[in-house]
């Protein structure tokens, strides 16, 4: 029933009378796949009942699971790295949530887990709430934006046997600061990717510094500085220079293992797939527990 009714609202139904309908409309081979004899097909009042009885954390918590369990045969040779972001998720925005706050596979896409972003918190709150889900973090690679370049991220991290990648911003200036006046002049390229295609080039480089000491965050074990040139018709050059931390010494990861990690962040966007599924799930929830699908 619930992988039926999460079937629904990924096909855009969201009331119980719509959820009813699509159940009543599609084939039976299609609610006979889902485990339900054609000719006992749920009713409107049982979809109604059934979500208002799920417990939504409960349930995000298992589709979770089931996610990630669905991607350990996977993993490469390198490891495990998985993504943290901000995401709009097909189906749970509301008037009174803006975003969720996901946490996807880099290597297949698949969204492991999601949490809330609302008005009233945001996504620094949710980083440790959000890889709760996750059971098993040991020698993962977390990879985050620049907001969650945060101390206690990292001592959590560490307590849960991960490793880390946080680009620094902005947000932290003395930490940046420090970064950016490293004798990066003096240090050779590590990996250089040359890319072209749809008009365009983009020329990625990346230098790596070991940072046992001198740099004022915790575990901080090697700073990377990456510059990425992209040169756009007509021939207009441009730079941006990005830095980021990670605990990995370089004993662990190889520079094109984590320029690979670094891209396989900025591109999480573009691999995403079950957003949907995970999104439905927290839409189906999300609504429930808020008392907002709309009703007949």
């Amino acid at each position: 029933m619930v992988t039926t009714a999460v079937c629904a609202v990924v096909a855009g139904y969201r009331s119980y009378a719509a959820i009813a309908e699509w159940v009543a409309d599609v084939p039976d081979a299609t609610v006979q796949a889902l485990g339900i004899a054609a000719d006992r097909r749920p009713s409107q009042a049982m979809i109604r009942r059934l979500p208002q009885a799920l417990d939504p954390d409960l349930l995000t918590t298992v589709v979770s699971a089931w996610l990630g369990s669905r991607t350990l045969a996977d993993i490469p040779a390198g490891g495990r790295a998985i993504a943290v972001d901000g995401k709009t998720l097909r189906g749970s925005h509301t008037a009174d949530t803006a975003a969720d706050h996901v946490m996807a596979d880099q290597d297949t896409g698949v969204v492991l887990a999601s949490t809330d972003v609302d008005g009233e918190t945001n996504e620094i709150t949710r980083f440790q709430p959000l890889l709760d889900e996750i059971g098993d973090l040991r020698d993962t690679v977390i990879t985050a934006d620049a907001m969650h370049c945060q101390r206690d991220h990292a001592g959590y991290l560490a307590q849960r046997g991960a490793h880390w990648i946080l680009t620094v911003k902005g947000n932290q200036p003395y930490l940046h600061k420090q970064l950016a006046s490293l004798p990066w002049r003096r240090v050779p390229d590590a990996t250089r990717d040359d890319e072209r295609g749809h008009g365009r080039r983009e020329i990625r480089t990346l230098k790596i510094l070991t940072v046992s000491t001198g740099i004022d965050f915790p575990n901080a074990a090697q700073a990377m500085q990456i510059r990425r040139r992209r040169l756009d018709e007509p021939k207009c050059f441009t730079t941006e220079t990005v830095y980021a931390i990670t605990d990995l010494g370089v004993h662990q990861a190889k520079p094109a293992q984590l320029a690979a990690w670094i891209r396989g962040h900025w591109s999480i966007e573009n691999k995403i797939y079950c957003v949907s599924l995970h999104g439905s799930c927290a839409g189906l929830t999300d609504l429930v527990d808020r008392r907002q699908i709309v009703e007949p």
